[in-house]
């Protein structure tokens, strides 16, 4: 963000974080679209919906030796600056991942040590334990022996192949009513990230997104539609960062009711190392 911006409720000036100075108030153009991608062409899309003032998802994306890693994680919406949460979970969450990783660590351990740490920089923006911003968190990352996803919360990781039927990767924390039973913050207990792990034999993408597109679009099959129906109507070039909008578009054509974030990865196929704890 660049250039000087007056808050839409004060007249103040707006701090590198879309907050005004003075009053404190959320801007609605603050990150209200973005686009990330790394150069295995993974790519991500986040978009503020159409009903939501400001857009309390955020993303995070690199490579580091082998691997390509994501972040995706949704601000909840009762909670205090959720944007922010979100915002520091998807940073620290891509930080550590990268530093263990390049340590040599085991991926499961660096995506467990990422989901801590995430949780506790999240825990530290609370200014009591009533003001306790929040938010959910899904990471992936793929390499030569496959790929695995962790996750707190209902942001999802799915597995959508080039061919054979596609599946949801995570398991939603929620409970009655889909009302959250495991989130990152002061209010919530340490993080305990579960962890999947897969080894395709066919070539596909690892989609991370939140609940603001897999509520449009539960499944992997409908997911795979939606970008078959692209590739069927839409120029040759056919990226992920094309396939990525496409989703959010489908997302924000269906109603738009939420925050909106979809991020993909490419996967090779044909992995085959026994010896490798991946399943």
């Amino acid at each position: 963000m660049t250039g000087h911006l007056d808050c839409v409720r004060c007249g103040g000036t707006v701090a590198p974080d879309g907050h005004c100075w003075h009053c404190g108030e959320a801007q609605p153009a603050f990150r209200s679209h973005l686009e990330i991608t790394a150069r295995d062409g993974s790519a991500g899309v986040t978009d503020r919906g159409r009903h939501r003032g400001i857009n309390a998802d955020a993303m995070a994306l690199t490579m580091t030796g082998p691997w390509t890693i994501g972040v995706v994680c949704d601000g909840v919406s009762m909670s205090p600056r959720g944007e922010r949460a979100a915002q520091v979970a998807s940073e620290v969450g891509l930080t550590t991942l990268a530093a263990r990783l390049a340590e040599g660590v085991l991926p499961e351990v660096a995506l467990g040590d990422a989901a801590v740490r995430a949780g506790r920089a999240v825990a530290a923006l609370a200014t009591s334990p009533d003001a306790a911003p929040a938010c959910t968190y899904v990471a992936g990352i793929t390499g030569p022996e496959g790929f695995l996803s962790a996750w707190i919360g209902d942001s999802r990781a799915y597995w959508l192949p080039d061919e054979g039927p596609g599946m949801v990767l995570t398991d939603d924390d929620s409970g009655e009513h889909g009302a959250l039973s495991a989130w990152l913050g002061a209010d919530a207990d340490e993080p305990a990230a579960r962890i999947r792990s897969h080894r395709p034999q066919v070539p596909g993408r690892l989609l991370l997104c939140t609940d603001g597109l897999w509520r449009h679009v539960p499944d992997a099959d409908g997911l795979r539609a939606v970008l078959d129906r692209r590739r069927h109507t839409a120029p040759v070039d056919n990226s992920l960062v094309d396939e990525a909008r496409s989703l959010v578009g489908h997302a924000l054509a269906a109603g738009g009711q939420d925050n909106i974030t979809a991020l993909l990865i490419p996967v090779a196929g044909g992995v085959s190392n026994p010896g490798h704890p991946y399943r």
